[in-house]
């Protein structure tokens, strides 16, 4: 006679569902309690704080237009670190892509521009072009990881300082417009060229292309058997090559996969935020990317709605700046802290006595009866 066995798959599932959102805001709450708690040092009141916090991102149509355009480019980027993540890789060179792929798009643009092409034309070559220069900068990454050894974390960071180096020394060098005096640019790419808005928004077509982005990276790691190879790989590297996995293949075109997304985001900002390739680029959409990944569990849907939430953190700061007279910098004290509870909580998981795995608990076979 066989035993019982006490196993609730579909019970334990909906149970770590429910870790993975309720610990992510835990975090959040403790972060609100900490950066509370700093503000008030500064003599601000922190219920004021929260409500112009609030009023910055969501409180009006204007600043809530203002929140997704600052969300888009945090899609693309979180994607960075999140495509990765699911090999079990940490990347955080999601600025060198943002930069180089900018760079890229304007330098295309310009010269699609010189042969007078069609503006169609150029948005598609810069579009091309911003995939492609951002694919191989993390996919550079990528195989350095696999084919000498070294950290893609080191290695990304790297290669972001890398990055910005040769954008500064391109736009002030031989890609500079003259007419660029104090702050040395690229020409721009001109009007014609530029990425319009979604219809009845002050918002560009960016943030659809971050949605969109995010949607489809969902359905390639969740649901296609690359995506199945990519997590048993993160999970146990030696078992996916007893099981004749191209694990090498899959780091790579992971990072490249990511490295494009980012790369896109640098051709958002500049076919539709500044027009021309210049030190505004190295805006920061990277680092902050990194946190939406963290906060997002690396999940590419979930990060659409924590793009959205610290899009509009950082679209409260100059509120904050005009209503309580704090640095427009302070946003950032929140998100550092915010990202230092979300590294502490992952220590969390699995720990609730009621999200542990079952145990089988086999009950001791009848006497045969002869």
């Amino acid at each position: 006679m066989l035993g019982r066995v006490k196993l609730l798959p579909h019970t334990l599932l909906r149970r770590e569902t429910a870790e993975a959102i309720a610990i992510p805001i835990g975090a959040l709450a403790a972060s609100l309690l900490v950066f509370g708690a700093f503000v008030a040092t500064q003599g601000a009141n922190p219920l004021d704080i929260y409500y112009g916090m609030y009023r910055g991102a969501f409180g009006t149509w204007f600043s809530f237009q203002n929140t997704l355009l600052r969300a888009a480019p945090l899609m693309l980027t979180a994607l960075c670190t999140a495509l990765p993540a699911r090999l079990g890789l940490i990347v955080i060179g999601g600025e060198g892509a943002v930069v180089v792929g900018g760079l890229s798009a304007a330098s295309v643009a310009l010269a699609a521009g010189a042969w007078r092409a069609p503006p169609a034309a150029v948005l598609a070559a810069m579009f091309l072009a911003a995939l492609a220069a951002g694919a191989l900068w993390i996919g550079l990454a990528g195989a350095l990881r696999v084919y000498r050894g070294v950290s893609e974390t080191i290695s990304s960071l790297l290669l972001t300082y890398i990055g910005v180096a040769l954008l500064n020394h391109l736009v002030e060098g031989p890609l500079r417009d003259p007419a660029s005096l104090n702050k040395p640019s690229t020409a721009p790419i001109g009007a014609a060229n530029a990425l319009g808005n979604l219809p009845g928004l002050e918002v560009h077509w960016g943030l659809a292309y971050g949605v969109i982005a995010c949607a489809l990276c969902y359905v390639l790691m969740h649901h296609t058997t690359f995506g199945f190879a990519a997590a048993m790989s993160g999970g146990n590297v030696r078992a996916a090559q007893l099981a004749g996995l191209p694990v090498k293949r899959l780091v790579v075109i992971t990072c490249m996969l990511a490295g494009a997304c980012a790369g896109l985001a640098g051709m958002v900002e500049v076919a539709a935020v500044h027009g021309r390739a210049n030190a505004s680029l190295v805006s920061g959409y990277g680092y902050t990317g990194i946190l939406v990944a963290f906060l997002a569990r690396h999940n590419p849907l979930a990060v659409i709605p924590v793009s959205l939430l610290l899009g509009g953190i950082g679209a409260s700061g100059g509120l904050l700046q005009r209503m309580a007279q704090l640095p427009d910098a302070t946003v950032n004290v929140l998100q550092g802290i915010l990202f230092l509870a979300i590294l502490a909580s992952e220590t969390l998981y699995g720990r609730f006595r009621f999200v542990r795995k079952p145990e089988l608990r086999q009950a001791a076979p009848a006497p045969s009866v002869a």
